[in-house]
């Protein structure tokens, strides 16, 4: 398993820390929306709310596929 910073410089990089539900239908392989909601709203991935708007920092999503834990340090 990883650290999480070492998670941080290879598994998707390309996305922004924190990311919308449209970025993480994609990071889970292309779940659907429906899908993704539901894991929100039952509170499987963590999240925070702006108004209406779902955000779900990346680590969120590393911690919710189990590829990093936290560092020894």
């Amino acid at each position: 398993m990883l650290k999480s910073n070492e998670a941080y410089k290879l598994i998707f990089r390309e996305y922004p820390d924190v990311v919308d539900v449209e970025q993480m239908c994609e990071m889970l392989g292309g779940i659907s929306a429906k899908t993704a909601y539901r894991l929100l709203r039952q509170n499987q991935i963590k999240h925070f709310k702006i108004g209406r708007t779902y955000k779900i920092p990346k680590l969120h999503i590393f911690e919710y596929l189990a590829v990093a834990q936290e560092s020894d340090a």
